[in-house]
């Protein structure tokens, strides 16, 4: 199993390896600069300086490397197909930065949005086209009984009898359930081959080919008996996995297990977690606010100069706002209600047209006529570009509450929208904004947590642009 395991993983290098060089060959032919290979004849028939030979190794090695950060060398039986799409998706791009970036400086004629497009899109889907027919290969092997490995489930109650199942169903896998190890008082189904109690769990592992054991025992419970399992398959050298569901009854958390010095963290989230996506998503909003900020200057001072001759007060109206796990920040907004506008909110509660904690006027009385163009054109949202070049706000993301509505907000699941970063827009930005409905707003935020993305996040950008010039759902 081992020698097989290994063998396989050396035909992932070399086929990523062989994947990198036609690819890098193929950007450089079609690229088509002066002074370089114009046919693979050509390109094959080069000399090989020293030079060529430095810029081949260091390329191989940041490729490895690279691909070795992402996981892709390591065991995907139990892994997503699309899950290690993204992954390579992910090695591919950096991957491709790092090394053009490198061959610039050596061949600087070649380094172009040209050679940089083929390179990735080429080891991208070749990549991903090596590693799904590997997969199909797989599968084809393990439906005829080989490259099997063999589990015991630890327990039998529902939990392990509802993961057995699912792992009858994917034969693709190529997992053998030899049987299940358990005290008969807690086995309740007819249908669980039950090959021992926990006290003779060893006693299983002697008489059979055992490659993994997944335990499925409440851990408060069993805390001893699972210790002793756990002890066993150490000393032999047994996989151990835990169905995580086991510690806590939780319905929409997502685990991963994390390494701090040596202690190994199982980490429970139902928000997204840091990492390259938001270090790019943070990036982008640094880049997108600056320059934005610069050209929309001239726009500023115009609307400076019309909300200072239209009524008594400052241009910009800062409110203190509730963000990222409900962190204070002053949002910066032009100001588009008379002065004092906020004392006297309380007399107008009687007027407010949205349901739940939210509260919206179409025609509060409070605004000015300035800032009723204003606010019809969402221009009064624009100098919150600067709360996200600042890091309080993100371009994409729920939109931040005043400490009043968020105050009023009565069930705890409402509040799983301030997990992440607030944002400029949202998806209730582009479906109707103020006619959308609290419960429907909250929803829609929902969505966006569970289901965010970089093409997300341009999708809604580019929405937002239609449905403000739409004046949609605006007040």
């Amino acid at each position: 199993m081992f020698f097989r395991r290994t063998v396989l993983f050396a035909l992932y290098k070399f086929s990523d390896i062989l994947i990198l060089f036609c690819s890098l060959a193929v950007a450089i032919v079609i690229s088509g600069y002066e002074g370089m290979p114009s046919t693979l004849n050509e390109l094959l028939s080069a000399q090989i300086t020293i030079q060529n030979f430095i810029v081949i190794i260091i390329a191989i090695s940041t490729w490895h490397v690279i691909f070795q950060l992402f996981g892709l060398y390591e065991t995907k039986r139990m892994g997503s197909r699309v899950q290690e799409c993204i992954d390579i998706i992910k090695a591919t791009s950096l991957g491709t930065f790092f090394i053009t970036s490198f061959i610039s400086i050596f061949y600087a004629q070649v380094f172009n949005g040209v050679f940089v497009f083929l390179l990735w899109v080429l080891s991208s889907l070749s990549t991903i086209t090596a590693r799904m027919t590997m997969r199909l290969l797989l599968i084809m092997i393990r439906n005829r009984g080989r490259n099997l490995r063999h589990m015991i489930l630890i327990g039998s109650n529902q939990r392990v009898q509802r993961f057995a199942q699912k792992i009858r169903k994917r034969k693709d896998l190529g997992y053998n359930l030899i049987g299940f190890v358990d005290d008969e008082s807690f086995d309740n189904s007819k249908n669980t081959e039950l090959l021992s109690d926990l006290q003779h769990f060893s006693d299983v592992l002697k008489r059979h080919v055992v490659d993994e054991v997944v335990i499925g025992l409440p851990i408060k419970t069993f805390y001893k008996e699972i210790n002793r399992v756990l002890r066993i398959c150490e000393e032999q050298g047994i996989i151990v996995r835990f169905l995580t569901d086991l510690f806590f009854d939780l319905r929409l958390a997502k685990s991963r297990v994390d390494d701090f010095e040596g202690s190994s963290l199982l980490t429970l989230y139902t928000a997204p977690l840091d990492g390259w996506f938001f270090e790019f998503k943070r990036l982008f909003d640094i880049v997108f606010s600056f320059f934005t900020l610069i050209l929309l200057l001239p726009l500023f001072i115009v609307v400076g100069i019309l909300i200072r001759l239209d009524s008594a007060g400052s241009v910009f109206f800062l409110q203190e706002r509730v963000g990222y796990n409900k962190r204070r920040f002053n949002v910066y907004k032009f100001r588009t209600m008379i002065k004092d506008a906020e004392k006297k909110q309380s007399e107008l509660e009687h007027l407010n047209e949205m349901s739940g904690p939210v509260f919206k006027i179409k025609d509060d009385p409070r605004v000015t006529r300035v800032g009723r163009f204003l606010r019809k054109t969402s221009i009064d949202e624009l100098p919150q570009l600067l709360n996200v070049l600042k890091g309080d706000m993100s371009l994409v993301g729920p939109r931040p509450l005043p400490v009043r509505d968020f105050e009023c907000f009565e069930k705890d699941w409402q509040k799983r929208r301030f997990s992440i970063r607030p944002g400029l827009t949202c998806l209730w930005q582009i479906n109707g904004r103020n006619e959308v409905p609290f419960e429907k707003w909250i929803e829609l935020d929902m969505e966006y947590i569970d289901n965010f993305s970089f093409m997300l996040d341009l999708k809604i950008l580019f929405k937002t642009i239609p449905a403000v010039f739409r004046g949609m759902g605006a007040m």
